[in-house]
């Protein structure tokens, strides 16, 4: 299960979805902060709207009202008969005859005291917070009382007896609605963004979706068989057109691989049949026995036909390797067995050059792959050693295992490889001055290994040696069962 989260957040599908997700969310989050604030100051603007005109209402009938005993009266059901107006959650939960917690009138003397008061905060609290603040006339503002939930939206008008009287509203309502228009939206937010979040994924998976199965049809071509094609889906879409391009592509490398292996079999052939025939006529002659000149000039003919083959074979070798064209007949491979009979080998031919060969296989170690080609590479870093490791030294061969590949290190106490070709020794051709090989031994390795999907690294040692190391993944218990008829890279 943990595999499988790893891989889907790996996926280019979660990374596009979480991306289109959050662009989605901080523009619908910018929308709603838009629409919040539009609302609040809606609500704002009615309410000043609705506070001065009720507040101007009740000067005209302060100021029209003889100040008699009357007066009183008058000015408080004129100002209950306003708070009314305001529709809140507290005067419909309220008693008849309690006065609305949302709305308080207040008429205060030239000096600031309180004369008249409709409301339930202490008029004295308020009058001194009002004093404190200095309201101007038509200017509406925030202020907050001791002992009140919440904040008042408060405006003044002056008399013309230098009397002065206040009209409040309560926020609490305001402030209610637009905290349920909050909370609301976060989980409309939240619901969409999920949904979203959904809808991109799966869109975003079901398209990568084609990607993935072209990746894998590649993957298997370009270890199987280049015969093998792209399922098309017939569609004129992009995907459609990237899988007949690359079929075209893939047409185009098969001929190209036909017509290699049709050129390297037809030169093989051609070669190899009058070298054949040259050295046959040069062993008759060798064996008619035709005196000491003539069998050393025939002798040393067939050394250098022997040679000359042998420059062809592995020349054609690295070039079908190096190109991709190697033929592999894959099987489950055992290679503690495989270096132990190439040790029992060439351990007869190490001691007759004062060489010493030294096995060490901490596991086993079973991968997928060609046991002629691994046998053949093998032999090509023994005889490396045989040619070039002077007597006395010692060859140490290592095989170990970690999760998911084997490491084959070859290390020996030489002279090491010549400072100006250690970083080259793996391409054909390169050699050191006193070496009389042919520098091909080396890339055959190496074309050896890229072929297994392995690595190979060469280095030199401290104080003197060099060091092979190769790197080939191990079989997988989730592999399928191998063919038991032979595999070509190419047709």
């Amino acid at each position: 299960m943990f595999s499988a989260t790893a891989n889907l957040r790996r996926s280019a599908a979660w990374r596009i979805s979480l991306l289109a997700t959050l662009v989605f969310a901080c523009g619908t989050l910018l929308v709603f902060l838009y629409l919040h604030h539009y609302v609040a100051n809606d609500i704002q603007r009615r309410t000043d709207a609705w506070l001065t005109g009720e507040l101007y209402t009740l000067r005209d009938v302060a100021v029209r009202t003889p100040k008699d005993a009357l007066y009183n009266r008058v000015l408080r059901e004129t100002a209950e008969m306003a708070s009314h107006e305001i529709p809140s959650r507290s005067s419909v939960l309220r008693k008849p005859g309690e006065p609305n917690q949302a709305v308080f009138f207040l008429q205060t003397s030239s000096e600031g005291s309180p004369i008249l008061w409709v409301g339930t905060p202490d008029p004295s609290i308020v009058s001194q917070s009002l004093q404190k603040n200095h309201l101007t006339a038509d200017t509406p503002v925030h202020l907050t009382f001791p002992g009140t939930l919440a904040p008042f939206r408060v405006a003044v008008a002056s008399m013309p007896d230098g009397t002065h009287i206040y009209l409040g509203v309560s926020e609490q309502d305001e402030m209610r609605t637009l905290r349920r228009l909050r909370t609301r939206f976060f989980f409309l937010w939240l619901l969409n963004v999920c949904l979203g979040f959904g809808i991109i994924f799966w869109i975003t998976r079901r398209t990568l979706g084609a990607v993935r199965k072209i990746t894998d049809a590649v993957s298997r071509i370009g270890d199987e068989d280049l015969s093998k094609r792209i399922p098309e889906s017939g569609g004129r879409d992009e995907m459609a057109q990237l899988a007949s391009t690359l079929n075209r592509m893939l047409q185009r490398i098969e001929s190209s691989m036909y017509q290699l292996h049709t050129i390297t079999n037809a030169l093989a052939h051609d070669l190899r049949s009058p070298l054949t025939a040259i050295r046959a006529r040069l062993e008759i002659a060798l064996s008619n026995g035709d005196g000491p000149p003539h069998t050393e000039s025939v002798v040393r003919a067939i050394e250098e036909i022997d040679r000359l083959s042998e420059v062809l074979n592995q020349s054609l070798d690295v070039a079908e390797a190096q190109a991709g064209a190697l033929r592999l007949h894959p099987r489950p491979v055992d290679l503690e067995e495989l270096l132990t009979t190439m040790s029992e080998l060439y351990r007869p031919s190490m001691n007759e050059n004062g060489l010493r060969l030294d096995l060490r296989v901490l596991g086993p170690a079973k991968i997928c792959g060609d046991a002629g080609l691994l046998h053949r590479a093998i032999a090509n870093l023994f005889d490396n050693e045989l040619k070039h490791l002077p007597a006395s030294r010692t060859i140490t061969l290592s095989l170990d295992t970690d999760q998911i590949s084997a490491r084959l290190l070859i290390e020996d106490d030489g002279p090491g490889f010549p400072p100006e070709i250690v970083s080259d020794v793996f391409k054909p051709r390169v050699k050191g001055r006193a070496s009389g090989g042919l520098g091909l031994g080396l890339a055959f390795v190496e074309a050896v290994v890229l072929a297994h999907n392995g690595t190979v690294t060469a280095e030199n040692r401290q104080p003197s040696g060099c060091r092979i190391s190769i790197h080939i993944p191990l079989l997988r218990a989730t592999d399928e069962p191998f063919p038991h008829q032979s595999q070509a890279l190419a047709g």
